[in-house]
């Protein structure tokens, strides 16, 4: 069964510009840690990533996985399902842009991911996982987003 988590953080950067690093997924592997390679399959008639293949590191290992992105609600939301993994039955997820209402130079970020392996783990593993996806995923969008804007 899957199970799902959100994390949150505020980003010290407009909306837009929140949106706008978050879509440049072929650019993950220069900032998000385990992402080893993130190849743009598929575009939209605006250029935007659609289709994704995936190589990271996980749990030890190298895992591949293609994701199909949901712009529809741009700029508040970018989301993604799963099309193919090899160790994933389940790994769809979203990441929602809210201005901060007394700061429009400042964005809450809302990280949401649902996850489901194939290879059954012991629930203690499958949270470790999950908890180490989460609490590195804001962070390092955040330093990203942060170091592009003061830059």
């Amino acid at each position: 069964m899957p199970e799902q988590a959100t994390e949150r953080t505020v980003i010290n950067a407009p909306l837009d510009r929140c949106y706008e690093v978050a879509a440049d997924i072929e650019r993950y592997p220069e900032w998000a840690a385990d992402v080893k390679e993130a190849e743009v399959l598929e575009r939209d008639s605006d250029g935007r990533p659609v289709t994704v293949a995936f190589r990271t590191a996980a749990m030890g290992r190298s895992t591949s996985y293609t994701l199909a992105y949901d712009h529809s609600e741009a700029p508040g939301r970018l989301s993604w399902t799963l099309e193919e993994g090899d160790v994933t039955r389940v790994l769809d997820g979203c990441y929602e842009f809210t201005p901060v209402a007394d700061d429009p130079t400042s964005t809450e970020v809302a990280y949401t991911l649902e996850v489901d392996l194939v290879v059954p783990l012991p629930g203690f593993v499958k949270r470790r996982a999950e908890t180490k996806i989460l609490r590195t995923a804001l962070p390092e969008l955040k330093a990203r987003v942060e170091s592009l804007t003061t830059a």
